[in-house]
């Protein structure tokens, strides 16, 4: 295979990164955990926590709306979504997870921003705890990973 036929990848090195996250209060608790779990990878992959900006919203649709207010800043090199949708007996669970990343993806490509979205939409509090700490470290890899990709694209 010659070099040109390879795939490009972003490096994990996230020194000199300004990552923004946003973070739902909905489900608390398993938000905080993929927060946590998120900020510390981010830290394992060298961004400096004075370079991490954390914003909380009241839910997941109120996700995209943040993301574009700091996407809008041009002081991000990627964004992170991080939230938690739980299945329950109504269709709210359908429009909440399908308009929240609808949303997420629209702000990426509208403002050429990557977002790591760890918006979890799961069935039940048990299958939400068994992602939320590998789902907040792979946020973390993915907005690192894309922000150097980009950057090489450049």
């Amino acid at each position: 295979m010659k070099d040109a036929d390879k795939g490009v990848a972003g490096e994990l090195d996230g020194h000199d990164l300004r990552i923004g996250i946003v973070q739902a209060r909905f489900n608390a608790a398993l938000t905080e955990k993929l927060y946590e779990t998120c900020k510390a990878e981010l830290q394992a992959l060298g961004v400096s926590p004075k370079h991490i900006r954390h914003v909380t919203v009241p839910g997941a649709l109120e996700v995209p709306l943040a993301l574009q207010a700091m996407a809008e800043l041009k002081e991000y090199d990627a964004l992170i979504a991080l939230g938690c949708i739980i299945r329950g007996e109504t269709y709210h669970f359908e429009l909440v997870a399908n308009e929240s990343g609808a949303g997420v993806t629209r702000v990426s490509l509208d403002h050429g921003t990557p977002i790591a979205n760890a918006i979890l939409t799961v069935e039940n509090d048990a299958q939400a705890w068994a992602r939320a700490g590998e789902k907040g470290r792979d946020a973390a890899r993915v907005a690192v990973e894309m922000a150097n990709l980009l950057e090489d694209l450049s």
